[in-house]
């Protein structure tokens, strides 16, 4: 909650989180310095005011959603927001689409979706890899932050079958760097969050935390090539990967 020195924190004390998310039951080991955690930047400020504008809520993932507008095909009605939390990627997605529906099995991430959002969208609390959505029912399905979540493979595979041919997929996400490959992108990353911390006040959302993700960058981009072929998997500072996919006709 309040300033500090913005340095780096290179101890490694190890701290549990349970993955409650879709279903799972599992702990990772989380620690404090792994780039892009929850804890990997000490001394900054941080929120989680809830009452808060949407334009008012940063953090790695929220600044990502303008790779959503890019890739969005023109004349698309209807998204899926695939595992959409408390609901911001879908408000946003709302103001540009006709049709919105979010999806996510986090009962208390609904209720502040919403109550935070009009009725102008369909939230379901749900599987998305279960629920019985008609194949090919909608123009786009977006993902930010939840492939780590769930088992990836199946995730993009859900995605691809729900997508209607020459609609697109669109996930931003999170994964787990290896070194030394990762390395250069890690250091990177880093000190751009240093610059970018300094004049952005983080914010928490209160949805569950996985941390750090099951799934290395090298193996979301070999699950993309192999999965949505003529995909285009991209590695993005501050600790993110996007992947975009049109479904050919």
């Amino acid at each position: 909650m309040g300033g500090g020195s913005g340095m780096v924190n290179f101890s490694w004390p190890i701290t549990r989180v349970k993955q409650t998310r879709y279903g799972h039951s599992v702990e990772s080991r989380q620690r404090d310095d792994d780039p892009g955690s929850p804890n990997s930047i000490v001394d900054l400020k941080t929120w989680n005011a809830e009452s808060a504008p949407d334009a008012d809520r940063w953090n790695y993932n929220t600044h990502y959603y303008r790779l959503t507008d890019k890739a969005m095909k023109p004349g698309a009605q209807s998204i899926l927001d695939f595992g959409c939390g408390e609901g911001m990627l879908a408000r946003r997605l709302r103001c540009g689409y006709p049709h919105v529906v979010g999806i996510d099995p986090d009962e208390s991430s609904i209720r502040a979706a919403r109550e935070q959002s009009g009725d102008d969208i369909d939230y379901i609390c749900g599987d998305a890899l279960e629920y019985p959505f008609e194949p090919e029912s909608f123009d786009a399905v977006v993902s930010v932050a939840v492939l780590h979540h769930i088992d990836a493979e199946r995730g993009l595979k859900r995605m691809a079958e729900l997508v209607k041919p020459g609609g697109t997929v669109i996930v931003v996400g999170c994964a787990s760097s290896e070194r030394p490959r990762d390395l250069i992108s890690d250091l990177t990353s880093t000190a751009v969050a240093l610059v970018v911390l300094s004049r952005h006040k983080l914010w928490k959302h209160p949805c569950p935390v996985v941390w750090p993700p099951p799934i290395t960058y090298r193996e979301m981009k070999r699950l993309a090539q192999e999965l949505l072929p003529g995909s285009k998997y991209r590695r993005h500072l501050l600790f993110r990967y996007s992947i975009s996919w049109t479904k050919p006709l």
